[in-house]
């Protein structure tokens, strides 16, 4: 059913709410989404979103996802879809595998240009701006009627664009009078602009409904990099409440959650707003909490969703032959499943659960940026699905680097909190690295550029202001881990020290940009490098390193090195040195099993001669 026409008839006494996921980039992680979705459907959410990804690289696994809660289950979808990277005729090719499967509501954005905006140039000429495909799917008699259109908006102005407000209003009433028929906005933490900037919107003439997006925080350190990333402004209020308990992931998260439930009960308050669109990160429990304090929980919708969580009955692992497993509850799969599809019993309900890691506790504590690669959330980025790179800070800080030696220049310069960021990190350097900064230089210096650290830490007190995480009265413990790039024949010298002196303590994978992956780590081996034991808890892991997290991570960081290379125009110098280092070099990860002896890793890999 249209989204319109739903909000149009909706007829509930409390505001409706969307929840949006983004497909998450394991198989094992898109397997174990969709129990995470038949949980939050119980609270009968008007409709969800599916995230289209940066550049239009989840377009696969987002259309996968979106057909699967639209046509297998009956829940309302919206598919995000985007300008960048789309090659002529594949909008067309979305929108009909949209139609197909039964959508009917797609929100139409042009996507953060992932190669720059200065020499970033569409693919498609068609499409430059969100506006194109409003406009395109509205003069399409294949598509005109089916799709209800959506479009986004940022109360607080677009991060990359230096439009006034004014401008950004007129710009969205164009694409209203268009076709588009909601918007959704960016999330934010003040209301009180927020409203002012509605009554604006509504002096313009536009008269859809708006649906402002809200994110819970989760943890300290992703918030502060997604209101980077976002460009959100946060009340001196909010960050002086944040800043005392900065450490305890619990009182933050707790934090996050009461600040949603009094934003979403001002900007409701005036009858204005409708409904809330909320932005989950594929995260459960503190949407969940919002919904609960809020007392919307168990008031039904117009149209109810068919799939049903936590019904009695075995589950099933449901095996697509060309894409990922799904876990379906048989009492609601009747007459779901296709030819393409083929069902096998399993005896664990719960994959994540045992000696591996509790699937209860993978999003509990997400600090790592390995995680766990079979949570939902594996991989998350920003709300719409950005890489975090930005050509404005990319000449400003990283400048015009022409040669290695530009480029260890500016590791070490990010090293020592000469420049804020870099192209592999959006904040400065942790606290925690700041520990063993002198290592993290002799590495750099060796022309092994450093891209992600952690000291080894045995025991220390969970409150502990840098290495502590999670709730009070607990420890905290971490392997000694680096990550770098390297030429090969730094990596055959450090493959060979390994095999001879590691003494099974020291384990490593390797790849490059042509797929290649080298690796002492058994094929089924996970490495947890960050873990903690609480009270009344079982020990939770929180990174964990193994192949699929690794290569994964791996294809991502030798994009970046492209994105960075689209900043400089075509021939330069830049472009042609950043181009070739994603060409010839390897991305290196090397743990240190000895977490008692805090020098393990720097000793082996620092002394002597490799």
């Amino acid at each position: 059913m249209k989204l319109s026409d739903k909000i149009a008839t909706y007829n509930s006494s409390r505001p409706f709410y969307t929840f949006e996921f983004f497909p998450p980039r394991t198989d094992q992680g898109f397997e174990n989404l969709i129990p995470r979705i038949s949980r939050l459907s119980v609270l009968n959410p008007l409709a969800i979103s599916v995230t289209w990804g940066a550049g239009g690289s989840t377009r696969e696994r987002s259309i996968d996802l979106a057909g699967l809660t639209q046509s297998e289950y009956g829940i309302d979808t919206v598919l995000h879809l985007t300008c960048t990277n789309m090659l002529p005729g594949m909008v067309d090719d979305a929108l009909r595998a949209a139609k197909v499967r039964g959508i009917q509501n797609v929100l139409a954005l042009r996507g953060d240009p992932s190669r720059g905006t200065e020499h970033w140039t569409p693919v498609d000429s068609q499409f430059t701006r969100g506006i194109d495909l409003v406009k395109y799917i509205r003069s399409s008699p294949e598509f005109s009627s089916h799709f209800c259109i959506g479009v986004a908006a940022y109360p607080e102005g677009h991060p990359d664009r230096e439009t006034d407000e004014d401008g950004s209003l007129n710009v969205l009433k164009e694409k209203v009078d268009a076709g588009a028929d909601f918007i959704v906005t960016q999330l934010f933490y003040d209301a009180d602009p927020f409203l002012e900037w509605v009554d604006k919107v509504r002096a313009k003439g536009i008269t859809v409904p708006i649906i402002p997006g809200v994110m819970p925080i989760q943890t300290y350190s992703s918030f502060l990099r997604l209101i980077k990333l976002c460009g959100v402004k946060v009340p001196p209020s909010v960050m002086a409440a944040l800043e005392p308990i900065c450490h305890d992931d619990q009182l933050v998260k707790d934090y996050g959650v009461g600040l949603a439930v009094d934003i979403i009960r001002k900007i409701t308050s005036t009858g204005t707003i409708k409904g809330i669109h909320f932005c989950t990160l594929n995260l459960e429990k503190s949407v969940q909490l919002v919904i609960e304090k809020l007392q919307w929980a168990g008031s039904s919708p117009t149209t109810k969703n068919k799939l049903i969580a936590d019904a009695p009955g075995p589950m099933i692992h449901v095996q697509l032959t060309n894409s990922s497993d799904l876990v379906i509850d048989p009492t609601t799969a009747t007459n779901t499943a296709t030819s393409a599809l083929t069902s096998k019993q399993t005896s664990d309900p719960d994959p994540g659960r045992g000696e591996l890691n509790n699937a209860a506790t993978w999003d509990d504590f997400p600090n790592g940026r390995f995680g766990d690669y079979k949570s939902p959330a594996f991989g998350a980025q920003d709300q719409w699905g950005g890489s975090g790179l930005s050509q404005y800070e990319g000449l400003s800080e990283w400048g015009h680097p022409k040669s290695t030696d530009d480029l260890t220049s500016l590791i070490l310069r990010y090293l020592h909190s000469e420049v804020s960021s870099s192209p592999f990190s959006s904040l400065p350097l942790s606290p925690e690295s700041l520990t063993i900064l002198p290592h993290l230089e002799q590495l750099t210096k060796r022309g092994w550029w450093t891209i992600s650290s952690q000291p080894a830490v045995d025991g220390a007190c969970s409150t502990d202001e840098i290495f502590g995480w999670g709730p009070r009265g607990g420890y905290v413990y971490q392997k000694g881990f680096v990550e770098f790039f390297v030429e090969k024949q730094d990596l055959e010298k450090i493959e060979k020290k390994i095999k001879e002196k590691g003494q099974g303590w020291v384990h490593y994978f390797a790849g490059n940009l042509q797929g290649e992956c080298r690796s002492n780590v058994p094929d089924d081996g996970r490495n947890a490098v960050t873990w903690g034991m609480f009270p009344g808890q079982e020990i939770t892991q929180t990174t964990i390193i193994e192949r699929e997290s690794f290569l994964t991570w791996k294809d991502e960081a030798f994009s970046i090195w492209a994105e960075w290379a689209s900043f400089y125009p075509p021939g330069s110098e830049e472009r042609e040195l950043l181009n070739s280092v994603r060409r010839e070099r390897w991305l290196v990860s090397i743990v240190h099993h000895d977490y008692k002896r805090p020098d393990a890793l720097w000793t082996f890999l620092l002394d002597g001669e490799l």
